[in-house]
């Protein structure tokens, strides 16, 4: 190398590693050491709910080479499963891994976020949420809580639940002791049932006693474990009230504003992450799911029309009762409910035919 040519490579070199002296200190005060720590609003025996905060907390520190650490809490290790908002809410924890409609006692509002019934499937409240502005109409709600929140898991569409007996009409309803709460439990007392709240231990025992007719709980792979089949051999789908339930990220509004926009950045790429996680876990487990709950006993079901048709009109009575008291809820609904109609109307010309033809096909042995 000539000596003019070395002396050139030398200095520039020189202002490389100046440079990058100058930067390192940049970087390191836009990425500040934090702690938090996120409470879940469920047990780690629903590994792909709790796991979806696992893949969260994960990501974060990976995409902040461990500067932004997030101590993930199962429902109870700090507070129970439904004070998780609360404890957000009030600076307890810094964060919680949650479902809205968990929350309706406050306002039936929260329940829109999630899921209602005859509400969103997964994608459509997906694209809700993210393309039409939902998530952002939704942060102006949450303000007066304290409260700044996005997706981070989803179910897709869940199952009707296990039943003692068949039902065939609307008329089988009534009287009908079932555990399920929330907006869903509401739409059903309409129709004659009678509602009951369990935590998930107590529903095979009041199942096998008769204390209660019917539960729901998830989908397959999560309803297995219980062994309803055995006590309530009855499968019912689909669960009308949970076409395509969103969990939620829910973070204290001053903890979140204090973040650099870097870490809200990830927290929400993080958030995306644990959705696509979640989803597509259960839709990878849901078919072994039904195959276990098939061999153990288990009938599959579908809810009759008459059925859908008396819970779907129970439904609309419902969103007005509450809209003529609520005008939060009235705006969110009736946003939600044209979402959903302008949804259907491409949803039924290339998705739903070209699901159906394979069924149709899967059933024909192709």
């Amino acid at each position: 190398m000539k000596r003019r040519q070395f002396l050139g490579a030398l200095a520039a070199g020189t202002a490389g590693a100046a440079a990058s002296t100058v930067a390192s200190p940049a970087i390191a005060q836009s990425m500040p050491e934090i702690k938090w720590r996120m409470t879940s609003s469920f047990p780690k025996s629903l590994d792909t709910l709790y796991g979806a905060g696992e893949t969260l907390v994960k990501q974060v520190a990976e995409m902040t080479d461990g500067r932004f650490q997030i101590q993930h809490f199962a429902a109870g290790e700090i507070v129970p499963g439904l004070q998780a908002f609360d404890a957000t809410a009030n600076g307890t924890v810094e964060m919680c891994h949650s479902v809205s409609y968990y929350y309706v006692g406050k306002d039936p509002t929260f329940a829109i976020a999630a899921a209602v019934p005859f509400g969103l499937n997964a994608r459509q409240q997906t694209a809700w949420l993210y393309q039409n502005g939902g998530n952002d109409k939704f942060n102006e709600f949450y303000k007066k809580y304290n409260i700044y929140g996005f997706p981070a898991g989803n179910t897709g569409a869940q199952m009707g639940g296990f039943f003692r007996k068949e039902i065939k009409t609307a008329a089988d309803l009534d009287g009908l002791k079932m555990r399920i709460g929330g907006i869903a439990g509401q739409v059903l007392q309409k129709v004659g049932v009678v509602p009951q709240q369990l935590a998930g231990p107590d529903v095979y025992p009041a199942l096998e006693k008769g204390t209660i007719d019917a539960a729901e709980w998830v989908g397959p792979y999560d309803d297995e474990k219980l062994g309803l089949a055995k006590v309530a051999p009855y499968y019912y789908y689909p669960g009308f009230w949970e076409g395509g339930p969103m969990v939620h990220a829910y973070i204290n509004l001053e903890k979140w504003n204090q973040l650099p926009k870097s870490y809200q950045a990830i927290l929400q790429a993080a958030g995306q992450t644990a959705t696509t996680h979640m989803l597509t876990r259960y839709d990878a487990l849901n078919p072994s799911g039904l195959r276990k709950i098939l061999a153990s006993g288990g009938q599959l079901r579908p809810f009759s029309n008459d059925i859908l048709d008396a819970c779907f009109k129970a439904t609309n009575e419902l969103w007005a009762e509450i809209s003529a008291k609520n005008e939060t809820f009235k705006t969110m609904i009736a946003d939600m409910q044209a979402f959903r109609n302008e949804e259907y109307f491409w949803w039924q010309v290339a998705e739903y035919n070209y699901d159906t033809y394979l069924i149709r096909s899967r059933t024909r042995g192709g």
